[in-house]
């Protein structure tokens, strides 16, 4: 009987999938210096992105038939050593594109009306000074009409770019494989309309959008940094709901604090899980704890895909 460690949980119609299908699933969690001696007894584990699968439990665990990813990125396991030991790496990278990109227009639509600064001020000053904090935040800004800049345009990429796209924005995008087709925006549940999109420039990008969402995996160094802020439009908007490492977070402190960046939204950080204290405490930073995978929606689907992806591999 195939035996599976969901060490990072799964949901409940995932496990209930593989349960169908003969299979045994845990989900208690195991902490990570106890997982060695834990996976002796598995053919498989699942993770999110707090458990690592690093080489040295890949060498400790030859009865590992199979890791599975419950998300997108991959960079809490060494994906290339593990396929090249016979051991396979699967991954859902479409079920939760949709889930992210509603969190990066919570950030967006958060920055433009002032409502992370609004939210930590008017439990404290709202009785007090509520005409002084309506003044403070009285220059919003609407996104329609606005330039979206989304650099990394694959499912999440391209997901963002269609709920812009619904908003009324301009959409421009950069990636490493450049792309020319459409993005079919559904209304209604049966009115679908295809809307031409290319790729451009990376510098095209930085330098003509009012906001910048990045989806794209951990880089050996920041995408964004001081160079990068410095061609960019002032007051513009950056949010992150990628990966930790892909921005340069002093030079986003000192773009914010210049002015040059109006405000920042982020779900991911460089040292999860402390971010750094100046980011955490920086008014013009929305802030979320790595959840853009979080809703229900996206959890039942990440389940259902990984259940599948483990349930073909065993039954070859």
């Amino acid at each position: 009987m195939v035996k599976i460690l969901a060490n990072d949980g799964i949901d409940p119609v995932g496990k209930a999938l593989l349960e169908q299908a003969g299979y045994t699933v845990d989900t208690e969690t195991i902490p990570q210096d106890k997982l060695v001696e834990a996976l002796q007894h598995y053919d498989a584990i699942t993770v999110r992105s707090a458990t690592k699968v690093r080489q040295e439990l890949i060498d400790q665990c030859p009865n590992l038939s199979l890791i599975g990813r419950g998300g997108v990125g991959m960079d809490n396991i060494d994906v290339d050593y593990a396929r090249e030991k016979g051991i396979a790496v699967v991954n859902t990278p479409a079920a939760s594109s949709h889930s992210v990109a509603e969190l990066v227009f919570a950030h967006l639509l958060t920055g433009v009306r002032f409502l992370q600064d609004a939210n930590r001020k008017m439990p404290v000053e709202g009785n007090t000074n509520f005409n002084g904090l309506k003044k403070a935040y009285a220059k919003g800004m609407e996104l329609k009409g606005k330039t979206l800049g989304v650099i990394g345009f694959g499912r999440i990429g391209r997901a963002t770019a269609a709920m812009g796209l619904r908003l009324g924005m301009k959409v421009v995008a950069y990636d490493l494989f450049p792309f020319t087709g459409h993005i079919s925006l559904t209304f209604q549940g049966d009115v679908s309309v295809d809307i031409p999109v290319e790729t451009v420039s990376f510098e095209e990008v930085i330098s003509s959008s009012d906001f910048i969402s990045l989806h794209t995996p951990f880089a050996d160094k920041p995408i964004l940094g001081a160079a990068e802020f410095d061609m960019m439009r002032p007051g513009v908007g950056i949010v992150n709901c990628s990966r930790g490492g892909t921005i340069d977070e002093q030079a986003l402190i000192d773009a914010l604090d210049s002015g040059k960046v109006g405000f920042a939204g982020l779900d991911v950080f460089d040292n999860e899980p402390t971010p750094l204290a100046a980011l955490l405490s920086h008014p013009k930073i929305s802030l979320t704890p790595h959840i853009g995978a979080a809703t229900n929606e996206a959890q039942e689907r990440i389940g259902e895909e990984l259940a599948g992806l483990i349930i073909a591999h065993f039954s070859k």
